[in-house]
């Protein structure tokens, strides 16, 4: 298993998104129900900041398989979320290195 960061850069136009509670509940659920990602979170450069973005970590095979992650999430809009993936490491990697 690869270890991925995923950083949304997201318009000002997706404060709609997030503010439909009906989207909003579909979203929370999704990253609850699953495991492969690990911590999320929206992202600000300061407090009291509007998000210009997210993050996540996630546990996967492959980067295509954290795609399909992104692409399923209900707050992902094409047009309004753009999305880097990053990956940083496999367990076994980073073991090797603190050994």
């Amino acid at each position: 298993m690869a270890r991925w960061t995923v950083t949304f850069t997201d318009k000002p136009e997706m404060d709609r998104v997030r503010g439909d509670k009906k989207r909003r509940d579909a979203h929370i659920a999704f990253v609850r129900s699953r495991p492969e990602l690990q911590i999320g979170g929206a992202l600000a450069m300061r407090p009291m900041q509007d998000f210009p973005g997210a993050i996540w970590n996630v546990e996967a095979e492959t980067r295509q398989d954290v795609e399909r992650l992104i692409l399923q999430d209900p707050y992902y809009v094409a047009s309004l979320r753009t999305y880097k993936i990053t990956e940083w490491g496999t367990a076994s990697a980073i073991q090797g290195m603190l050994s």
